[in-house]
């Protein structure tokens, strides 16, 4: 709708539960003449004041984990997820989470699988339900059986598990499901676990001073007995590792391995497909060192269904095992007895800068010597997939294996920024590989340190006085988020030299919700507001922010507003927004002409209303 010169006439409409409409052209009043049923008075027009928010105390910045690529995840609302400290998804179609927030309370939701969420029942929820016994308790360490079934360890050095526990995965020394958390003590006495792991009926726990314990299923020898009984409680895994200090665990669907202080490394359990790198696939009942790896210190291994990786020292990665979706690297989908060296720097040695011969150009010579003196940082597997992933030094995140029913059999170059995201978007199930948690609760990305600074006194170089009210800002940010700003703060703009500018044609939350916007490239207003903003957007020609003005304005539009919305819609010219409140408000006709937005609009408005309306068969009996 567009308004037009006023024409002098008189329209009469007789409007649903027998309103009587009549619209004079000249006078562009609004009359309600005597009817059978008369129209309701006019009542006040509505002030909005907005409160504006409260001043924030300066508090230590708590930095959320980034659990966007797993989709359960939307099923929180966004408050949900900022608490978020650490998280890790699980279960067989990745339908069950756990996390902790930042004042260390646990929560779960999800499928519920063998009471696997731990919440007491066997009901699913997808609503997150707190683990009370958990509370305060800071979790250092977390992993989950396929069984499925769950190991945390907290700081205090305490072990608890819960879940399916027909294999006495749980160590408590039965096979009943355990519905809430378990501690787990047997032979843990004076011990602090700082690490466990999980295969798919069996598990292990790594003790503060290197020992090994393991426990449950024990078919192909995986608990490191030197027997295939199962083990009913934890059990200190010995032999070959007897007074060696371990710093590692890892865990297959049903193979162990562990790697020393020293760089060695070992394995036991189900070797099939050659998982634990030993030059055979017999089972090993206990612990055996992989020969292939001597003279090599080994930092870290993981592993997957039925394959290993290790990363040494020098960043130097090798693969063995099952190879069936190509999930060693190597190029083919044969299985690998002995440990295989991937992604080896070719035909050159280490810190020899290449030559720039006739058939490369340049630059192609420059992105090879880069890719290959990167050395890997991070090695990613999980038990439950046979997908693998890696991170070099650079922050180059490659990824291999079964990825999304793919067979991927040599290292892909992803865009991604870390190997979580290779598993959340890529494995099957999209599960998670670890325990997912800030690396460090001190580092904020350039977006964090933004949104963190927005309004702060003690670092801004300017301010907005809005309604006798301050905002704090920062002219750099200002100049590189808007072309408005850029112009403004130019040497003939007498702006340029304040130190506080006066606001007077936008209201303080308005206008604080802008420059929030340019921090933190999101807008928190109701409706009613973001008409506001929509007008400023106009003004400053930021058509995201118009954009998300007017998705805000459709999201919550209701009967009471939809006409202020529509007439919002036309004087800032926003003609999505337009269409789609004229719709609601026609869908709605009998109640929207019965609010107090109806009877206080302006004649030309009105009626260039009445006539779209009327076009569109509106008022048909």
């Amino acid at each position: 709708m567009r308004r037009q010169p006023s024409d002098s006439f008189i329209l009469v409409i007789v409007l649903p539960n027998h309103i009587y409409l009549s619209v004079s052209g000249d006078s562009g009043g609004l009359t309600a003449p005597a009817s059978p049923s008369p129209a309701p008075p006019v009542p006040p027009a509505p002030v909005l004041t907005p409160t504006p928010p409260p001043r924030r105390a300066r508090v230590r910045y708590l930095a959320m984990v980034d659990v966007g690529k797993w989709p359960l995840f939307t099923l929180l609302g966004a408050q949900e997820v900022s608490s978020i400290r650490q998280a890790c998804v699980f279960g067989s179609s990745a339908n069950e989470a756990i996390y902790i927030t930042h004042n260390d309370e646990v929560f779960v939701f999800g499928l519920n699988c063998s009471n696997c969420l731990g919440t007491g029942d066997s009901q699913s929820t997808m609503v997150p339900k707190k683990l009370d016994f958990l509370q305060g308790k800071k979790v250092v360490s977390l992993s989950y059986g396929s069984g499925p079934h769950v190991l945390l360890a907290t700081e205090g050095g305490e072990l608890f598990a819960w879940g399916h526990n027909g294999y006495s995965q749980l160590g408590n020394g039965t096979t009943n499901q355990g519905v809430s958390p378990i501690l787990v003590s047997t032979n843990l006495q004076n011990k602090k676990i700082t690490q466990v792991a999980c295969g798919s009926h069996h598990s292990l726990a790594l003790t503060h001073d290197g020992e090994v314990f393991a426990w449950g299923y024990n078919n192909c020898g995986q608990v490191g007995s030197g027997a295939t009984a199962n083990q009913p409680t934890p059990r200190r895994v010995s032999n070959c590792l007897q007074g060696k200090v371990v710093m590692g665990i890892a865990c297959g669907q049903t193979s162990s391995m562990a790697v020393l202080d020293n760089g060695e490394v070992f394995g036991w359990g189900y070797n099939g497909n050659g998982q634990l790198g030993v030059g055979n696939n017999g089972n090993q009942l206990t612990p055996c060192r992989l020969a292939a790896l001597q003279g090599l210190c080994v930092l870290q291994i993981a592993s997957g269904y039925a394959h290993s990786l290790a990363l040494t020292d020098e960043g130097l990665l090798y693969a063995w095992g099952a190879n069936t979706y190509g999930q060693l690297g190597t190029g083919n989908k044969s299985n690998q007895l002995s440990p295989v060296h991937i992604m080896a720097e070719k035909e050159r040695g280490e810190g020899e800068r290449p030559a720039v011969g006739s058939k490369r150009t340049r630059e192609n010579t420059e992105e090879a010597w880069h890719r290959e003196t990167d050395r890997i940082v991070e090695i990613a597997a999980c038990h439950s997939t046979h997908t693998s992933a890696c991170k070099t030094q650079s922050g180059q995140v490659y990824m291999w294996g079964q990825c999304r029913g793919q067979s991927i059999v040599l290292p892909h170059l992803t865009h991604f920024s870390s190997t979580d995201d290779v598993f959340g978007c890529f494995a099957t199930p999209s599960v998670m590989w670890r325990l997912l948690s800030m690396e460090h609760d001190d580092f904020l990305t350039v977006a964090q340190s933004l949104r963190k600074e927005f309004d702060s006194p003690e670092t801004s170089d300017l301010k907005f006085s809005v309604d006798g009210k301050y905002i704090h800002v920062h002219k750099a940010v200002l100049k590189i988020r808007c072309e408005h700003f850029r112009s403004m703060f130019q040497s003939h703009w007498t702006e340029d030299m304040k130190e506080v500018i006066e606001i007077d044609q936008f209201s303080y939350p308005v206008y604080r919700s802008f420059l929030e916007f340019l921090y933190t490239d999101n807008v928190d207003l109701p409706p009613e507001d973001a008409i506001g903003l929509l007008d400023l957007a106009t003004s400053y020609c930021e058509n995201r922010l118009k954009r998300l003005c007017q998705h805000i304005i459709k999201r919550g539009i209701t009967v009471e507003n939809a006409f202020s919305l529509l007439s919002a819609a036309v004087r800032y010219d926003a003609e999505d927004l337009e269409e789609f409140c004229f719709k609601f408000c026609v869908n709605h006709l009998t109640e929207v002409t019965q609010t107090a937005a109806f009877w206080q609009i302006d004649g030309n408005m009105l009626k260039e209303f009445i006539c779209r309306a009327s076009r569109c068969g509106a008022f048909k009996n």
